[in-house]
């Protein structure tokens, strides 16, 4: 344990009774999370509430992600019923959404998340995305989506360097090069351990801008 890190295995929570029927384990408060709120419910039995009857209109405002993390659970959004197996996220992006969920084994398990829409992701998600995409123009829709949210990224425009190199446009990733390592100098030393700049090493723009 440490000021800067925690771990609490599930079961090991405090479990506290209700709402309801079911079984409630305080994650947020637990580890004094401020990003976000996130707790734990477990019903005992099959046909015990799992997440109890509610919205989240006046909360204000609150997305909540469910997670079957045992068992399974029937979820009701607005009379809409289904069943949720484990392994099963629920997202209800809307606050006005009346949820329910119950118990369809014992032990079931199911953990929430919430918060108002006001998270900002970090640049890296798109990045990672388009590294991973299966052609240069899929990830270039990435990226362009990325630097929608974050136009000064040197991240992203490092991996607008590396895609515009794997396809051959060896101006288009120099540029791209030159302004990651603006942002961000440090980036000239990956620059020349990288694999899918090893096209661009022979360049002498290239070597002005990593000094190697």
């Amino acid at each position: 344990m440490s000021d800067r890190w925690a771990v609490a295995r599930l079961d090991d929570l405090e479990a506290l009774p209700g709402p309801g029927t079911l079984t409630w384990r305080p994650v947020r408060a637990h580890f004094d999370i401020r990003a976000f709120g996130t707790n734990a419910y477990t019903a005992e039995q099959a046909g015990e509430d799992v997440v109890e009857p509610h919205d989240e209109d006046g909360n204000p405002g609150h997305e909540e992600l469910y997670f079957v993390a045992r068992g399974r659970a029937r979820f009701t959004l607005d009379g809409d019923v289904f069943e949720a197996a484990e392994g099963t996220y629920v997202f209800v992006r809307d606050p006005k959404v009346h949820r329910q969920a119950q118990a369809l084994e014992p032990g079931t398990t199911v953990l929430s998340f919430g918060g108002p829409p006001v998270f900002e992701p970090s640049a890296w998600e798109w990045g990672f995305r388009a590294g991973a995409a299966e052609s240069p123009e899929r990830a270039r829709e990435i990226l362009d989506e990325g630097f929608a949210r974050h136009p000064d990224s040197a991240g992203l425009h490092y991996r607008v360097a590396r895609v515009e190199a794997r396809a051959g446009n060896t101006a288009a990733a120099l540029e791209a090069l030159r302004r990651a390592i603006e942002a961000a100098p440090d980036l000239a030393v990956d620059a020349r351990a990288d694999d899918a700049l090893a096209g661009l090493r022979e360049e002498p723009d290239f070597q002005a801008l990593t000094g190697g």
